[in-house]
This record gives C-alpha cells, sequence and structure tokens, in this order.
C-alpha cells in the first residue's frame, strides 16, 4: 500500500482498500473479489443449513437447531402473510430464506478487521482485495435484477402471458386504449423504480459501512500508534465498537431484502 517507499495517506488508504481485484475491461470487466466472496459465503450457507438439517431431532433441540428453527419459522409466517398462494410458496419461502442467509452472510464479511484479508493477500501478490460483495453495487444489481425476473416469471405463471400483457397496458389508469401508452409507461418505470431501489438501498447501506470501518481505523489505528501500540492492534481496538454496533445494521440489510423480496413477488399474484 505504501507509494513511492512512503507510508500511505489518508486519502491513498481508502483508495487502495476501494480498488477491486478486476479481469476484462469497460462492460465486461469482472470484479473477481466480489465474485469470490460472494461464492464462499453461499458455499457457507448452503453448508451450515444443510448440517443443521442433518442433525434435526424430534426431542429438545440444541441451540444452533433452535436458532434455524426460529429463523425458518419467522420467513415462513412472512411468507404466507405476502404471498397468499399456499403453491408458490413451496419455492418463494426458500427462497426468501436463501436471501436472508446469504446477503446476511455477505454483509458479515464487512465485521472482519478492514486489513486483515487485503494484508493476508497482498503478501501472496494480490494487489487488490474488496470482501464485502454487498458494498459492490453489481453484486446487488444482480441480485435485484434477479427478483425481478422471478417477479416476470410469476406475473407470466399466475396470469398468463395474454393477462399479463393485458395488465400492462391496462393498469393503472384504465383499459381505454388511448390510455394504453401511459399505462405501460407507468408499469415499466415501476418495475425499474423497483429494481433500481432494491439494488440501490443494499449497495448503499454497505458501502457507507465499510467507508465508516475505514474511516475508524485510520483514525483508531494512528491514535493507538501514537501511544505505543502497533497499528494492526489499533485498527482491530477501534472497529470493534463499531462493528457490535454493525451487527444490527446487516441483520437489518438482509431482513429488508428479504422483505422487499416477498413483497415484489406478492404484488406478482395480485391482479390490477
Amino acid at each position: 500500500m505504501a507509494v513511492e517507499g512512503h507510508a500511505p495517506t489518508a486519502g491513498e488508504y481508502i483508495i487502495h482498500h476501494l480498488h477491486h481485484l478486476q479481469v476484462g475491461s469497460g462492460f465486461w470487466t469482472l470484479n473477481v473479489d466480489s465474485l469470490f466472496w460472494s461464492l464462499v459465503t453461499g458455499v457457507l450457507g448452503l453448508w451450515f443449513l444443510r448440517s443443521v438439517a442433518k442433525r434435526v431431532h424430534s426431542g429438545v433441540p440444541g441451540r444452533m437447531q433452535a436458532a434455524v428453527e426460529s429463523l425458518v419459522e419467522m420467513v415462513d409466517s412472512q411468507a404466507k402473510g405476502i404471498v397468499h398462494s399456499a403453491e408458490s410458496r413451496k419455492a418463494v419461502a426458500p427462497l426468501a430464506l436463501t436471501v436472508f442467509v446469504w446477503i446476511f452472510l455477505m454483509n458479515a464479511m464487512d465485521l472482519l478487521p478492514v486489513d486483515l484479508i487485503p494484508f493476508v493477500t497482498e503478501h501472496a501478490g494480490i494487489p487488490y482485495q474488496r470482501v464485502v460483495p454487498t458494498a459492490d453495487l453489481s453484486i446487488t444489481m444482480a441480485l435485484s435484477v434477479t427478483v425481478l425476473l422471478i417477479c416476470i416469471y410469476y406475473n407470466i405463471k399466475i396470469k398468463g402471458a395474454g393477462g399479463w400483457i393485458h395488465e400492462l397496458f391496462s393498469a393503472p389508469f384504465g383499459s381505454h386504449p388511448l390510455l394504453w401508452p401511459f399505462n405501460f409507461l407507468m408499469q415499466i418505470i415501476e418495475f425499474v423504480a423497483k429494481t433500481v431501489s432494491h439494488g440501490m438501498r443494499l449497495f448503499g447501506n454497505m458501502y457507507a459501512g465499510e467507508l465508516i470501518f475505514m474511516l475508524i481505523a485510520l483514525m483508531g489505528g494512528a491514535f493507538f500508534t501514537a501511544v505505543g501500540i502497533p497499528l494492526a492492534i489499533g485498527h482491530v481496538i477501534a472497529g470493534t465498537a463499531w462493528a457490535i454496533f454493525h451487527i444490527l445494521i446487516i441483520t437489518l440489510q438482509a431482513f429488508v431484502f428479504m422483505m422487499l423480496t416477498l413483497v415484489y413477488v406478492g404484488q406478482a399474484h395480485d391482479a390490477h
């Protein structure tokens, strides 16, 4: 991270930590670190839920089983209140559970010390490494676009292709032919606005949290270094207090994204 033999300034430190490990160019640029950590957290979430499911028994549940059962019941109750089709809930409820667990784990990467993984990868010859996938707009927008595609699928499944197309041109102002262009425009604006806000909300909150961790690391690290404590230890100490509060934020953001997913899928079942 040092530039031209001197320690990095605050600006250089933040710019370095906000730089992705990338391949490709232009539109086809891939943020390899975001993809890698998304995959790692996804596999970890699947392994965790599977391991708990394999140990489920009818007796007194252990702490882990009780926690997962409570989470499943919470997601299922939310799904029942929003998606009224029992047939659809067979797929939608597990989808919502997957969304919550996966996004929570991706968000939780923010709790790791800011310099821990970048320090390790830098010494392994990898110059850049961002470990919070949900602080990457391409990841959060990919998630929201996937939700959009699922909504389109249920619109067509529940209403039929013809019924959905008719709804696109007849709602919300009425089915008069003169109103068709306005109805269609409003429907497209609604789909775009929901998709963009869905992804941007998660990205904005996690990106801000990542920046706060960096600023705390800079200020706390500088303070503890001044009193004789090594910089790396100072980073950990300074970030711990914010990390405790940040647990609430990462959980809340996962819950909000899950609830909006249920709401949008539920809306796809409603006829205007």
